[in-house]
């Protein structure tokens, strides 16, 4: 027996066949490319901290350096290959991910809304500014109104120093050098547009909210102008005492003292002034959801129907996909392949533009379904609770069952040709073979879809919103919350719509649906070990 002698490897042989790659040989156009890539991303960072440290948003600026060290660092360096891959997709989930249920938390703890937007000094500032009139013994000087782009500047003619002073609604007016006006009017400011009378009459909307602050002290008043070509001091009925803490009224005396709980000042008669500021309140929002006799019994409903309409969406689409499926899988079928297209037609249609279609086509008096289908019988459709509810359901079976229909296909051709013939050896009829093996081997691989599909329509807010606005809607509320609305659609409403938009509230409820979605896809897929065929 003759064996093929081992050639030793020679030492040129042993030598690793290692090259760098372009993006780190400096002589490589790769390296170029990367450093044009990085030095963009250093603008860019180096504006926001910038951008951040005028507006003394420190945390901000900390966070922009250290990601641009970070940045740097990995892209530079020879020992964060890894990191190079992993660091684009980590930004984004920090950013999209954990900032967004960070800072919906953080809204959820305080009174942000209508009214509370901003900080105290804002506040502040935009009492005074609200509560203003003519100042007594304040005489009419010469203004010019200045072309800033997206808004107005003011210039006066100071009466006492007879400079022209420049301001605009955020920067208190001060002299400007070299500017040039005569008795009656302003001709000239340096580096500045003087708008004509034209254009002083097609932005008289601007121009109505138009007032500069005479100094850095609120109190000392606001000029306005009311033709573009004077303008008057005004100042606020108002008094801002800041070592007190107090709005005063100089007609009428009343004090209004700072609430640190409420974020508004109020007077001792309960009296209020808005606007207010932002302040952390807690869990209050929390209780109020559970807890507040105007919101809590429209919570429970509408969880208690967020509940019913995923699920029975899931059932129902589930249900009639399979079924679908299961019928046009048989090579019996003439014509299937035809009918298995028209079958996914629905899942091609936007879905919001098909629900405004059904939602015309369930219209009481003029829609399809009543007129030509029911002979002109006037069912309503969308104004009565329940048939709003049957109407959603129905709606939502038209547009998930083709998803269910694709996905159930592709799992039954799946399935191992032996199973369905030791079925058809051991005597099982078709029925039989149905429930007992093919639905055991299609949920197995369907159910982590179904538990998605449930996810989904627990915040299905287009079909809702779409079609039935969430109505009918409940008498008596301030929030205009309806009998069809799941928790999504109310919070929608309780942001945006209504008398007052109550972020705070609507960022509670978000964590409270987040939390009920989490725990129904982690009870799903712990009881169905679904996780383990991923």
């Amino acid at each position: 027996m003759s064996s093929t002698p081992t050639v030793p490897p020679t030492s040129e042989a042993k030598k690793p066949s290692y090259k760098p790659s372009h993006a780190r040989d400096v002589t490589k156009p790769g390296f170029l490319v990367k450093l044009v890539l990085m030095a963009l991303i250093d603008a860019l960072g180096i504006y926001g901290v910038v951008t951040a440290g005028l507006v003394q948003s420190w945390t901000i600026v900390v966070v922009l350096v250290l990601f641009l060290i970070a940045f740097n660092y990995i892209y530079f360096s020879t020992k964060m290959v890894p990191g190079k891959y992993l660091i684009p997709g980590m930004i984004f989930l920090l950013v999209y991910q954990v900032f967004v249920m960070g800072y919906t938390g953080y809204v959820s703890l305080t009174n942000y809304g209508q009214g509370h937007n901003s900080t105290k000094e804002d506040a502040v500032e935009a009492i005074l500014t609200q509560n203003q009139a003519r100042a007594e013994g304040a005489v009419d000087v010469p203004a010019a109104i200045l072309d800033r782009g997206d808004h107005l500047g003011l210039a006066i003619v100071d009466p006492e120093t007879k400079k022209v002073m420049v301001g605009d609604a955020t920067t208190p007016l001060a002299p400007v050098e070299g500017a040039t006006a005569t008795d009656t009017a302003i001709t000239e400011v340096p580096g500045e547009t003087i708008l004509t009378f034209e254009q002083i009459v097609a932005r008289q909307t601007q121009l109505k909210e138009l007032s500069a602050r005479a100094s850095e002290d609120p109190d000392a008043g606001f000029y306005k102008s009311d033709t573009g070509t004077t303008a008057y001091l005004a100042k606020s009925l108002l008094t801002y005492d800041q070592a007190a803490d107090t709005m005063t009224n100089s007609q009428t005396g009343v004090v209004y003292k700072a609430s640190a709980d409420k974020g508004f000042f109020i007077a001792d008669n309960g009296e209020t002034l808005k606007p207010g500021w932002r302040v952390f309140v807690g869990v209050e929002n929390y209780t109020n959801v559970f807890a507040s006799s105007d919101l809590a019994g429209p919570f429970f409903k509408s969880l208690g129907w967020s509940f019913a309409f995923a699920i029975l969406s899931v059932l129902t689409t589930f249900a009639f996909g399979l079924f679908l499926a299961l019928v046009f899988a048989d090579e019996r079928v003439k014509g299937r392949r035809l009918y298995q297209s028209l079958l996914i037609l629905p899942y091609a249609f936007p879905g919001f533009l098909a629900t405004l279609v059904w939602r015309g086509m369930l219209n009481e008096k003029f829609g399809f379904v009543n007129q030509v289908l029911l002979g002109g019988t006037e069912v309503p459709w969308l104004t009565d609770g329940l048939l709003a509810k049957v109407a959603i359901l129905g709606v939502n079976l038209w547009l998930g069952f083709p998803y269910m229909f694709l996905v159930c296909m592709g799992a039954l051709q799946s399935l191992p040709s032996d199973c369905m013939e030791a079925a058809k050896i051991d005597g099982a009829g078709p029925l039989r073979t149905v429930f007992s093996v093919k639905l055991p081997l299609v949920l197995q691989s369907t159910v982590p879809l179904l538990i998605a599909s449930f996810a989904f329509n627990f915040n299905n807010f287009s079909l809702i919103y779409m079609l039935t606005n969430g109505g009918p809607t409940y008498p008596g509320l301030s929030v205009p919350v309806g009998e069809t609305d799941i928790l999504i659609s109310m919070v929608y409403k309780i942001a945006f719509e209504g008398g007052t938009k109550d972020y705070g509230l609507a960022s509670a409820m978000s964590i409270v649906i987040f939390i009920v979605v989490g725990v129904i896809a982690w009870l799903g897929f712990r009881q169905s070990k679904a996780m383990e065929e991923i």
